[in-house]
């Protein structure tokens, strides 16, 4: 998505601007800190692994705000990017120890492709498409997906096929999945959620003169 910012108003707001792609205008504030640390090890526990269940999903996301929602609606930003097979070569072989695909993945076709894509033995770095048949428009086609089988995630699939989504996600992957202008008028008021997540505040954290490295 483009970012258009005036230095000349610095009260002014980020407008982010995805029509190109057929995505929404959506405005976020400026102003945001930069951190003086990194600390990988802290984010990957706050952020949800492509083999988590829907509840630990869930959990992460509530821990910092965001509700049920917000995880299918943030979930559909995977109409766009890739996946490597590291990410969900376990999907495709020996399920859980079913020595058979994910159950879930009901698209044979889908599965034979990524088999062959990602044999057992490769070594995970080969990618594919997050949005199988959908890769350059930011559109719902991501859940019908997810209604049709053909998840690529993990993460993804649980969304509506899991034990847990029939009371709580899975109407609204239906819903997004019929109605694309509802996905795309949600999914900017969650971004503008998420990125008002645990902002630094008082003296803690810096705006960067340079985005790659703290302030000397």
């Amino acid at each position: 998505m483009d970012l258009i910012i005036d230095l000349q108003k610095p009260t002014q707001k980020l407008t982010r601007n995805g029509l190109q792609s057929g995505g929404r205008r959506y405005d976020v504030p400026l102003g945001r800190r930069d951190g003086l640390v990194a600390n990988q090890t802290g984010a990957n526990l706050m952020l949800p692994a492509p083999f988590e269940t829907l509840g630990n999903i869930t959990r992460k996301f509530e821990a910092v705000g965001l509700n049920i929602t917000d995880v299918v609606i943030l979930s559909g930003a995977h109409t766009f990017g890739k996946a490597s097979c590291a990410t969900f070569r376990n999907r495709l072989f020996n399920f859980s120890g079913t020595n058979a695909p994910d159950s879930t993945l009901l698209d044979s076709s889908m599965v034979s492709v990524l088999q062959n894509l990602c044999p057992v033995n490769g070594d995970g770095r080969q990618t594919t498409a997050l949005d199988w048949n959908s890769t350059e428009n930011f559109d719902n086609h991501y859940f019908r997906n997810l209604v049709n089988g053909r998840g690529l995630l993990e993460s993804d699939q649980v969304l509506y096929s899991s034990d847990e989504a029939i009371s709580t996600t899975r109407s609204l992957v239906e819903l997004y999945s019929k109605n694309w202008q509802i996905f795309l008028d949600d999914f900017k008021h969650s971004m503008v959620k998420l990125g008002n997540i645990q902002p630094l505040t008082g003296s803690s954290g810096e705006i960067r003169k340079n985005c790659r490295v703290v302030n000397s």
